[in-house]
């Protein structure tokens, strides 16, 4: 195991360098100046140079990386160009809302996969089981922000059980701030949830046909016993996988969601920043989300590992 570990490690190293490279590479070859949008088109020459100069503009784009790297490794994000405030505080503010978001959706996504994925396997070919299916087609399919468009039109509008949008704060109570997450991770959820339940199906149906399944039918057990008893259980590994790929997701993935909800999270913070030209955060927010990301795969993967021998033995 701790072999496989240190090779999970370097290979998350090499992601997140890889990572770093390529984020500052194709931000850096957009086009625009931040100092030009920031003074307009008919500055004068020498202020848009003193501008690029406290920027930090002005050096060589090596060297700017370097830095860029040198500050995150220290907790240092640098300062925004528009707002003049640490990007680190920022991203903490609006980490508060991103991450209750993205944990809200997937506690969604699994309560409604996990009951629908095991009742369509127990109803293989039965109507039961195409119903389930035809509805996670259609939660594949539909993109998300349709969802949410949706439901703010069905229950902020029509309804008025809740806000359009907006976001009260995690001041005015727990259940305030709930209240306000329900739309959103419900959006984020569906699509996710459609594509769990069918993982879990067909993790279900492979197990179904294991020879100890049989045997656990042979020995005297229901059908619904044995499911319950040895099935769930040996389906479960590849569907937590998913659940953890699934929260990286959620987490990084919830842009347009946050757009549409007008919620002041991350990925509000990168569409706003990137009109504005504001790279420092741009490099610094979708870093912290790919760092998410990567490291939600090697805990996984970990995980994934520490219950299947097999995969340690092929390292």
């Amino acid at each position: 195991m701790l072999r496989y570990t240190i090779k999970r490690l370097i290979s998350l190293f090499i992601s997140l360098a890889v990572a770093s490279i390529v984020i500052f590479a194709v931000i850096e070859i957009a086009p625009g100046d931040p100092a030009s949008f920031m003074l307009g088109m008919n500055a004068q020459p020498e202020t848009l140079a003193a501008l690029r100069a406290e920027l930090g503009l002005d050096v060589p784009k090596v060297q700017r990386y370097l830095t860029w790297v040198g500050g995150m490794l220290s907790g240092d994000f640098g300062t925004s160009y528009t707002y003049r405030t640490p990007v680190m505080d920022m991203i903490s503010d609006r980490l508060w809302v991103s991450l209750p978001l993205a944990l809200y959706a997937l506690v969604l996504s699994t309560a409604l996969a996990f009951p629908a994925g095991i009742y369509a396997a127990s109803r293989r070919g039965q109507a039961g089981d195409i119903g389930v299916m035809g509805a996670t087609q259609l939660g594949v399919a539909v993109p998300n922000f349709w969802f949410a468009m949706m439901l703010v039109l069905i229950f902020a509008i029509n309804l008025r059980w809740f806000a359009a949008g907006g976001f009260v704060g995690w001041d005015t109570g727990l259940w305030a701030g709930l209240h306000a997450l329900t739309l959103p991770a419900i959006a984020l959820a569906l699509p996710q949830a459609a594509i769990l339940a069918r993982v879990m199906r067909s993790s279900l149906l492979d197990v179904l046909g294991e020879d100890f399944m049989r045997t656990a039918r042979a020995k005297g057990l229901t059908a619904r016993q044995a499911l319950w008893r040895h099935g769930l259980r040996n389906a479960l590994i590849p569907v937590l996988t998913i659940i953890g790929l699934q929260f990286s997701f959620l987490l990084a993935g919830s842009i347009i969601i946050e757009q549409v909800f007008y919620l002041p999270g991350l990925g509000r913070l990168v569409f706003q920043s990137i009109s504005a030209r504001d790279l420092i955060v741009v490099e610094s927010v979708v870093m912290l989300l790919v760092f998410s990301v990567i490291t939600v795969n090697f805990l996984v993967d970990l995980a994934y590992a520490a219950v299947d021998p097999r995969l340690r033995s092929r390292t």
